[in-house]
């Protein structure tokens, strides 16, 4: 009996910081979401015939997919320890250059490379500055958050649109959809029923595409271990043999160049490009990763917890969306969003304060061999 015990004991005490605060992110997802569908159910949680609307939950995908993959790369840099909040304006610059070159006749293929051109350039700059000359990533990648919109507003001030004529290929990849089957959401018009198929763009598929790849990196590559290591302790890492630099660096070259890919995928959601858009998508994207489950001060995270707290994200502002709050008081979605952060950051700290009172030793997030 003391055996089974003692068993139970040690396999409970394989909970880690990082799978508990993932677990702690699914079940809210799941609450909030029911939340919804109970008392906001038909105002859009619920088809007319009072079923569950499988649109609504894709509609959160399909608005959301660049904000995921943004959300991936900040990820990668928050468990070295690190930030960057340049990626709104590395999205508003790859923008605002792809509609410009699209509209004057180029092919999907250029623009593609470059935003990953883009991106990689934000990248190696940061990644040098903030790993070789160890200069404090808030103030460099703030500076790269200024000069991507200013160079956007450079490029047009005022804006433009995807015009189908000058871009044909690009708008027929813009208005494609894929339809999810066995999947219907029910409308009644005129006492008859049409079911609706679910449609996903394909930013959906890139974007959990690279959380896939991501994941599998993070977990199975030795790379991935060296991010942990780097995050949780940089001298243990530095003496088990980890080049913290190179880490480092390559960071901030995969976070820019999530967030160029992020980019074109916006911009084959909106079809627009503008210096202002995106205003905010580093704040959403960190608060997604910290509600997700990464820490702020490194060395813990999960890419699908990340996926998650995008999705709870989403979830708030179709709660508030659909309970028409914000119709007189708009910025009443961006304190919900605020609130949200400040509560996954006391309970992150509460949880770490609590397990270590009891006694946990310090979680070895990684090991390099």
């Amino acid at each position: 009996m003391s055996i089974v015990a003692k068993a139970g004991r040690t396999q409970r005490e394989k909970l880690s910081n990082s799978l508990l605060l993932f677990l702690i992110a699914i079940a809210f997802f799941v609450v909030l979401y029911g939340c919804g569908l109970i008392f906001l159910g038909n105002k859009g949680f619920l088809d007319d015939a009072g079923c569950f609307k499988w649109k609504n939950l894709f509609d959160i995908f399909n608005e959301y997919s660049a904000l995921m993959i943004v959300t991936l790369g900040l990820t990668i840099v928050m468990i070295t320890g690190g930030i960057d909040i340049s990626v709104a304006g590395v999205v508003a610059l790859a923008d605002m250059a792809c509609v410009k070159y699209l509209n004057a006749g180029g092919s999907v293929l250029v623009a593609v490379l470059i935003c990953l051109g883009i991106g990689l350039g934000f990248g190696l700059v940061h990644g040098y500055l903030v790993a070789y000359l160890r200069i404090q990533p808030f103030i460099v990648t703030m500076a790269g958050m200024f000069f991507g919109r200013g160079m956007a507003a450079v490029i047009d001030s005022a804006g433009a649109n995807i015009d189908p004529a000058s871009a044909p290929a690009f708008a027929r990849l813009m208005n494609s959809r894929i339809n999810v089957p066995f999947l219907t959401d029910e409308i009644i018009k005129r006492k008859k029923s049409i079911f609706v198929s679910v449609e996903i763009e394909w930013g959906v598929v890139i974007s959990i595409s690279l959380l896939i790849l991501v994941a599998l990196m993070l977990k199975y590559t030795r790379f991935g271990r060296k991010l942990y290591a780097v995050g949780g302790n940089q001298q243990s890492a530095l003496m088990l043999g980890c080049n913290v630099q190179r880490t480092k660096f390559l960071a901030y070259v995969i976070s820019s160049l999530l967030a160029g890919i992020a980019a074109f995928v916006y911009l084959m959601h909106v079809g627009k490009g503008k210096d202002t858009l995106q205003s905010g998508m580093e704040m959403k994207a960190i608060a997604s990763a910290i509600i997700g489950g990464t820490m702020l001060s490194g060395g813990v995270g999960n890419v699908v917890g990340s996926f998650f707290g995008v999705l709870i994200m989403g979830t708030i502002d179709k709660i508030v969306t659909y309970s028409g709050i914000t119709n007189d008081a708009p910025y009443l979605q961006t304190i919900f969003n605020g609130f949200m952060l400040c509560f996954f950051i006391v309970l992150q700290s509460v949880i770490v304060l609590f397990r270590g009172k009891r006694g946990k030793k310090p979680e070895n997030t990684a090991t390099l061999k």
